[in-house]
């Protein structure tokens, strides 16, 4: 068998072929290519520049940012806080009576609360409405007083009738409301009304 090739022989010649290949190709060590700069070095220097305009600026913005964070807080001092909106409810009441016996006249007749609603996307409102009877220099005096509380406060309905004693006493049906942070308000669920 002199002219016949071992098929082993065979399979190990390719097999060492294949992997020398390999080695050569695949596996072979490459140098890595270097890549010229893009832009040139007054470019960088350009920039580097405009970089460092930029950061002087941070300074300001984070300045102006304290002051307007610091003005927020001062603004949102005047919110009504509670843990409820049942709890920002009395303390409207309490702010009408206070400010009511401070007038000298008694306003103790609660009509109705309002459920708390949305104020913008940060904000509530909650409202409630005081029955009262008291003289008109009394009721001019109050609103006086209530536009002065350090409270948000606004008064939504005000009603005036007179009344038949002989004191001139008017009755007032007054809506007030404050303005409560957003955690107040009810969320109302997708197909609700």
């Amino acid at each position: 068998m002199k002219g016949t090739v071992n098929p082993r022989l065979l399979w190990l010649a390719v097999v060492m072929g294949i992997l020398v290949l390999l080695r050569y190709t695949v596996f072979a060590e490459r140098q890595p290519e270097i890549v010229a700069p893009v832009e040139s070095v007054p470019l960088a220097e350009k920039r580097l520049e405009r970089m460092r305009e930029i950061a002087a600026t941070v300074d300001g913005k984070e300045a102006t940012a304290k002051l307007a964070a610091a003005d927020l807080a001062v603004r949102e001092k005047g919110l009504i806080q509670a843990e409820t909106s049942a709890q920002a409810q009395a303390q409207l009441l309490d702010i009408i009576r206070r400010v009511a016996a401070k007038n000298g006249f008694d306003a103790r007749g609660v009509d109705q609360f309002s459920e708390a609603r949305p104020l913008g996307t940060d904000y509530g409102v909650v409202s409630v409405t005081e029955t009262f009877t008291c003289a008109i220099e009394q009721l001019v005096n109050f609103l006086a007083d209530i536009s002065g509380q350090p409270e948000i406060l606004a008064t939504n309905e005000i009603h005036i009738s007179g009344g038949n004693d002989k004191k001139k006493n008017v009755q007032v049906r007054l809506s007030l409301s404050g303005v409560v942070p957003r955690k107040l308000v009810p969320v109302k669920k997708a197909g609700s009304l």
